[in-house]
């Protein structure tokens, strides 16, 4: 058996967007390459943004899915580590995965060793300079009492709410273009560094840009891009960060380039 040493980074698939055609077929792709992990893959970190819209019930399961969550528990079974990092469209997955495949939920930053390198990881949408309108949603859906009062609202009104506002701002809003120093999460990686100069890799998603940016000849910041137009993710070997896509249709991003 090939010996489990990658360790695997994806970010913003948006399973079930409406934004997306042939949502089948686009679950379907991501499940493939979930399984083509299987036997190398050492831990997958998905940071954020996985699933368009979800919110978790206490005695109910929101449909969709099915087979995206069996690769996972496939992983899982395997004894590939999971890690989700709750996103701004996933923020409210509480433990129903966690129970039920087995894998770990972040909601923030994470600081971790891999291999003999530091990480810095999260979704990215809690870092850098936030809109003033953005941080008085986030910190409305992150409140235990409003969760409280939308679970009482029936799926029929919250699910079709939810995607149509999810599918209005991806159309109303410009595609992303990286700002490079302007960068907010480039900006708060040098921040950040300043205080804690022994991170050799800041990890985001958020962004759907798949950028390598050098910060110093020993920080890099990865933007991992998306799972749905770019299909990026990165892998780490021990040694080696790098960006690559999964679609067969796609060519492999630049390093620093995309």
């Amino acid at each position: 058996m090939t010996e489990r040493s990658i360790t695997y980074f994806m970010a913003d698939i948006h399973l079930g967007a409406k934004y997306i055609d042939n949502p089948r077929g686009h679950e379907q792709r991501v499940v493939d390459f979930l399984r083509s992990i299987k036997d190398d893959a050492k831990t997958l970190y998905l940071l954020g943004d996985v699933i368009d819209y979800w919110f978790e019930y206490k005695k109910v399961v929101p449909r969709g899915y099915v087979r995206f969550f069996g690769a996972l528990a496939e992983l899982a079974d395997a004894g590939v580590e999971i890690v989700w990092f709750l996103g701004n469209h996933d923020i409210w997955l509480f433990d129903y995965l966690k129970n039920e495949i087995g894998l770990t939920v972040v909601d923030g930053y994470q600081v971790t060793t891999i291999g003999d390198k530091r990480f810095f990881l999260s979704h990215g949408d809690g870092v850098g300079r936030i809109r003033p309108g953005f941080r008085v949603i986030r910190t409305l859906f992150r409140n235990r009492f409003c969760q409280w009062l939308f679970s009482g609202i029936h799926p029929r009104w919250t699910v079709g709410f939810a995607h149509g506002w999810s599918a209005h701002s991806r159309g109303k809003g410009s595609p992303a273009h990286f700002r490079g120093e302007d960068e907010p999460q480039i900006e708060f990686a040098r921040q950040f560094l300043g205080q804690n100069p022994d991170i050799d890799f800041f990890v985001f998603g958020h962004r759907h840009i798949a950028r390598d940016y050098p910060l110093n000849d020993r920080s890099r910041v990865v933007m991992l891009g998306d799972c749905f137009e770019q299909f990026t993710y990165a892998t780490f070997d021990g040694n080696n960060l790098k960006l690559s896509s999964f679609a067969s249709n796609n060519k492999p991003p630049k390093s620093g380039q995309l």
